[in-house]
């Protein structure tokens, strides 16, 4: 059981978060009057007290507040925490959704410390169900539920999708048809063919995020833009090359073009990333041939399945 040690709000972004001594938090939103509430996943910042004081000790001279954290939380290494993770105070209920974030301006914690915590200590929540907290409340972590839904990112990698002039159907058929199957699409992004961006957004959905699944689809034929496999291999911890030759034979069936694709997939952590092809047609195919092995897939890479053979 960890204790709430701090509560604080900024009512404006930009502006230094304040302490109160409670809060309402409202479902799928944030706090109250804080500016950095909203539908989106990062709705409530925590911070663990313990990481603070360890901070506190090598000199920094910082406040509840200072970091941009909403909840200061004692009990809890947070960072060390899966996403999916509950914390139950009263009646709230947050989930965790995010995993520490990137730092795009040093702040001034930064630039005197050399370092700042919340980029790697922080996290971040979603409300699912909305109350009043108190600064002294305890607040009880259950680890993710095993049955849980799959979550998932989609990425498109079009340069003329990126620029308006050409529209992604690929993307949404992807999105509707994971979701038909129960999985829970947490982003869907469309990217321009650019090595260094789908790399940086693999890294951050597999790392920061957690997902279960990322499929992208487009640039993984021969022109010179077609990137998707190099950085793809670049942030793999593992191939998994079965799943790439199951969709090239499989797309076989239908086009003998299928062998020009380049598709790879990977596993980064705990993520499984598979190339798609690009056009709306071959997408649907290649779903047809993978869809079914899927949950066993990242049931083993969640552990909550066991490897068998037939």
């Amino acid at each position: 059981m960890g204790k709430i040690k701090a509560i604080c709000i900024s009512e404006e972004k930009g502006v230094q978060k304040h302490e109160v001594s409670s809060a309402r938090l409202i479902e799928d939103f944030g706090i109250e009057n804080d500016a950095h509430a909203g539908k989106w996943h990062r709705q409530v910042s925590l911070l663990s007290y313990e990481k603070i004081e360890e901070f506190r000790k090598e000199g920094a001279e910082v406040k509840f507040g200072d970091f941009g954290e909403n909840i200061v939380v004692e009990g809890y290494d947070l960072q060390k925490l899966p996403v999916g993770t509950r914390f139950v105070c009263n009646d709230v209920v947050l989930e965790l959704t995010q995993i520490g974030k990137e730092c795009h301006t040093h702040c001034q914690i930064y630039h005197k410390m050399g370092r700042c915590i919340m980029p790697t200590e922080g996290v971040f929540t979603k409300v699912l169900k909305g109350g009043q907290i108190h600064v002294g409340d305890e607040i009880l972590m259950q680890y993710p539920l095993e049955d849980r839904p799959f979550q998932m990112a989609v990425i498109t990698l079009s340069d003329k999708g990126a620029l308006g002039l050409r529209q992604d159907t690929s993307g949404p058929l992807i999105k509707s048809r994971m979701e038909e199957l129960g999985y829970e699409v947490q982003e869907a992004l469309l990217l321009p063919d650019d090595e260094f961006m789908l790399e940086k957004n693999l890294k951050r959905l597999a790392d920061q995020r957690q997902l279960d699944l990322i499929l992208t689809t487009g640039g993984t034929g021969f022109s010179p833009r077609d990137i998707t496999p190099e950085a793809t291999r670049k942030v793999a911890d593992k191939d998994a090359p079965g799943i790439a030759e199951a969709i090239r034979a499989y797309s076989m069936q239908f086009t003998k073009r299928a062998m020009l694709s380049r598709g790879v997939a990977v596993i980064r952590k705990k993520t499984l990333i598979i190339n798609l092809p690009g056009s709306q047609k071959a997408v649907a195919e290649c779903l047809d041939c993978i869809q079914d092995q899927l949950p066993h897939a990242l049931g083993l890479l969640r552990g909550t399945v066991n490897n068998c053979g037939r």
